[in-house]
């Protein structure tokens, strides 16, 4: 009995939190479904581990959801992480190892590579991406609002 009483208050908690917020596929297979079921038909079937998504609707377990491209449709929230995540978009990026376009290179990264944020302060965000750290314009990635200031 107790462990059907947890996962409720679980999915309860998590309708406080603020609309629209950034998530992360914490599974390598994720259905993308037409409604907030397992009854309704899939979309889609991502299979990338840590790509980031909005959450902009709620009902009971399910998360409805926006991909970097525009995608959109319903999720289980046992499918997802809070933990940030951010996808390179539009061409080749500079990772930088400072927040300045004239930072020293770290790395360079093509569009839809994925890393996890770090900070984000002004224009600028704090990446790891696979095992690089530096930092990327905010409008460079997908993953962050315009105005979002934070460090994990």
């Amino acid at each position: 009995m107790l462990a059907c009483v947890i996962p409720a208050q679980h999915a309860l908690a998590q309708e406080n939190l603020p609309l629209p917020r950034y998530a992360s596929f914490k599974s390598s297979e994720v259905n993308l479904r037409a409604g907030p079921g397992e009854n309704y038909p899939k979309q889609w079937v991502y299979q990338r581990a840590g790509m980031p998504v909005e959450i902009f609707e709620e009902w009971d377990t399910w998360r409805r959801i926006r991909d970097y491209q525009g995608v959109v449709g319903w999720v289980s929230v046992n499918l997802l992480t809070s933990k940030r995540m951010a996808v390179v978009i539009e061409t080749r990026r500079t990772l930088h190892d400072s927040p300045s376009a004239t930072a020293p290179a770290v790395a360079e990264l093509d569009p839809g590579v994925i890393g996890r944020i770090e900070e984000c302060s002004g224009d600028w965000c704090r990446l790891e991406v696979k095992g690089y750290e530096g930092w990327l314009k905010r409008a460079e990635i997908w993953g962050v609002n315009p105005t979002e200031n934070f460090k994990e």
